[in-house]
């Protein structure tokens, strides 16, 4: 089993467990229980298939495409250059499952353990989220079977990427730009640190990116005081997607 399957697998159990031996009610009518959790799970799903979804994962693949046959030289510079390995070197750490599904996981309990239901739903929508991510995430590695640039195997997409893009979407639609650029900024260095470290392609990590954006948006539908919409953009000699800030409904 991939190790961020893995992770996932012992922090869902793990999560449980810490429930199990509390006294806190798992009431269908408890917008932030386990049970009701793991029901919004399969609605978020069901809303997987969208518009705005295949477009992020088009643009996604797009430009891993574009970029594909400077895929190594690219690796190559990064991992080569010394001021990068110190520069980058918390990324992988930053980056991890432990760190990302366990900060989410906390988060939850957390909420519940403070009675506060703000920020239990926002750990619930990290577990959802990152639930999401590693699914998809594990999904294309295991039908990909990419080489990594230092010989091991599942280089495509980033794992690493795309679980901390995936809080970084939910990060920004809960608290909006203030929370969410910084957020952003994280998760754009741990996708840079997978370059340096020599695990990745720049493809696995833009298409990570777009796995990362496409699960954090899917368990927050309906939240934030705005959103953005992505519609193709096709004019004399371009073609592209474009972004359109909307309030929200």
């Amino acid at each position: 089993m991939p190790r961020l399957a893995l992770v996932l697998f012992v922090a869902f159990f793990s999560s449980n467990s810490v429930f199990a031996q509390s006294n806190i009610p798992a009431s269908p009518d408890d917008p932030v229980s386990l049970g009701t959790l793991w029901h919004d799970l399969g609605r978020d799903l069901r809303n997987l298939p969208s518009v705005e979804n295949v477009l992020i994962l088009g643009a996604g693949g797009g430009l891993s495409a574009w970029v594909h046959s400077e895929d190594a030289e690219i690796t190559h510079q990064w991992s080569s250059s010394e001021e990068l390995d110190e520069v980058f070197e918390p990324g992988g750490t930053l980056g991890s499952g432990w760190v990302q599904i366990g900060s989410a996981i906390g988060t939850y309990v957390i909420g519940r353990r403070i009675d506060s239901p703000r920020t239990a739903l926002l750990g619930a929508d990290l577990i959802r989220s990152q639930t999401i991510n590693a699914v998809l995430t594990q999904g294309v590695k295991l039908a990909v079977r990419r080489q990594r640039p230092d010989g091991t195997s599942f280089s495509f997409p980033s794992g690493h990427t795309s679980t901390t893009f995936t809080t970084a979407t939910v990060l920004q639609r809960h608290f909006g730009w203030k929370v969410g650029a910084p957020a952003y900024a994280v998760a754009a260095f741990v996708g840079g640190s997978r370059l340096q470290e020599n695990r990745h392609y720049l493809s696995d990590v833009l298409f990570g990116a777009a796995i990362g954006i496409v699960s954090g948006r899917t368990a927050t539908i309906g939240r934030g005081a705005a959103t953005f919409s992505l519609s193709p953009l096709v004019a004399p000699g371009t073609v592209g997607v474009a972004l359109t800030h909307r309030a929200h409904r």
